[in-house]
């Protein structure tokens, strides 16, 4: 586990932690992504979880893509104005490139209702023990998982164990995750009560 500089701000380590994950082979990022999917597909959070909430990879973020054959109710996200919209989709349904060069469903695919929710699986750049997430700045998860209805959703920050911190700075408005998975394992965040 990585213990950042005390000094440096979200968008330093943002910038760090993303250039420390481009700089990975892709080989090594197919296995660590591969090791990931293993991972969270034994993990009971995921076994016991009938629709679930994931993303297509960009940006050399952790690859998911495994676990999608796997026979669940799978949920993505379309970014409208700033808020996320979740469609489902499943292998076969076509995609298109959304505003920011990501994958998304299309428009009219399916919505998913967040009471039919049983696990989020969220993008993150960096988490810290405690569960806090470092993402790209948008503030589109911190946003909703704020909301009354998102609260009780259970929710893993999917990273490289490079990026699980020690500590991240922390805003007003972060909204920390029950748990984080890497390459190396699962686990439970941290927090204080």
């Amino acid at each position: 586990m990585n213990t950042p500089q005390p000094s440096l701000t979200k968008t330093e380590l943002r910038k760090s932690l993303l250039n420390t994950r481009k700089s990975l082979s892709a080989q090594e990022w197919r296995q660590k992504s591969d090791r990931l999917c293993n991972h969270l597909q034994n993990s009971p959070l995921f076994t016991q979880a009938k629709t679930i909430l994931a993303y297509f990879s960009c940006r050399q973020e952790p690859d998911l893509s495994l676990l999608f054959v796997t026979p669940r109710k799978w949920g993505f996200p379309r970014c409208v104005g700033k808020e996320l919209s979740w469609h489902i989709w499943q292998p076969g349904d076509a995609l298109h490139t959304g505003a920011y060069g990501i994958l998304e469903p299309l428009p009219d695919a399916p919505k998913i209702d967040h009471s039919e929710v049983d696990l989020m699986l969220v993008p993150s750049v960096g988490c810290d023990v405690r569960g806090y997430r470092l993402g790209y700045g948008g503030g589109y998860y911190d946003r909703m998982l704020s909301l009354a209805e998102w609260e009780s959703k259970v929710t893993i920050g999917i990273i490289f164990e490079f990026a699980l911190l020690t500590q991240l700075p922390v805003d007003s408005w972060d909204q920390p995750l029950h748990g984080i998975c890497t390459e190396s394992g699962c686990k439970i965040a941290q927090r204080k009560s």
